[in-house]
């Protein structure tokens, strides 16, 4: 299995827009960071989780040929606003299968209408066959297990999924003891880790090594990651050895 790190940012990505924050000119190519999403590649399947702004982008930059399927952590922009970029894909595989819970696709629905509603349907949209993800209850991609870790980000809903040994969580903030019982035995966790302030929605640095410690991976990546967190390198330097920050274009091959 390969791990592509598409996007390691936070919401806004980093450069922000118009800002003028020292990691905004950073010279070093690990402190440019799209919106945060992998894609993961297993024997002949290939799939995303999640499909942000940058999606277009991230599939030319990964020379991406086929999708065959996109997992959906939750309903807002920098994970889900890429959908309609899947149209290449569409038009040459057809229906492309995605894997969702029902909340997310009640939003998706309401805010792509036009790819999702058969009344407003327009043609020239992307097409998908969609798949229900149910709470606590594993899901199969393929010949891929996929154990479903729900999260909260401040009180929605989030999730992250546990593929073999590799566990991918974003935008968490809370997370129970029964579903960090689902992450025992990992290899990788990749995890969000926002900056090192307090955030209402988004683990700090702190907070997200309490996790790490509770789970005691073999090795841990932190995601999401804004632009007052510091420069890649500053803070990977102050991280315990097991543990650094992911970055764009970041291959994990597990081969």
């Amino acid at each position: 299995m390969k791990i592509t790190f598409l996007g390691t940012g936070t919401s806004q990505g980093i450069p922000v827009i118009g800002s003028d924050h020292p990691v905004s000119y950073s010279k070093d190519s690990k402190d440019k960071r799209l919106r945060s999403s992998i894609l993961i590649e297993s024997n002949d399947l290939t799939f995303t989780i999640d499909c942000g702004p940058d999606f277009r982008q991230q599939m030319l930059r990964a020379n991406c040929k086929k999708l065959d399927a996109i997992i959906f952590t939750h309903e807002h922009a920098d994970h889900t606003t890429g959908i309609d970029d899947v149209r290449p894909f569409f038009f040459r595989q057809g229906k492309i299968p995605i894997f969702l819970n029902e909340r997310v696709l009640e939003s998706l629905t309401k805010r792509f209408a036009y790819i999702f509603d058969p009344k407003q349907k327009y043609r020239g949209s992307p097409d998908f066959e969609i798949n229900l993800i149910k709470n606590n209850q594993d899901f199969n991609l393929s010949n891929i297990n996929i154990t479903p870790i729900e999260s909260l980000h401040l009180s929605l809903p989030v999730l992250g999924f546990r593929i073999k040994n590799f566990a991918y969580l974003t935008d968490v903030k809370t997370i129970s003891d029964s579903e960090l019982e689902k992450l025992n035995g990992l290899d990788t966790l990749v995890i969000n880790a926002l900056r090192y302030e307090p955030h209402p929605s988004h683990l700090n640095i702190e907070e997200a090594l309490n996790i790490v410690n509770k789970i005691n991976p073999k090795q841990t990546l932190f995601t999401h990651i804004s632009h007052n967190m510091g420069f890649h390198e500053d803070v990977c330097n102050d991280l315990p050895e097991s543990v650094s920050l992911a970055y764009d274009e970041l291959v994990l091959d597990f081969s």
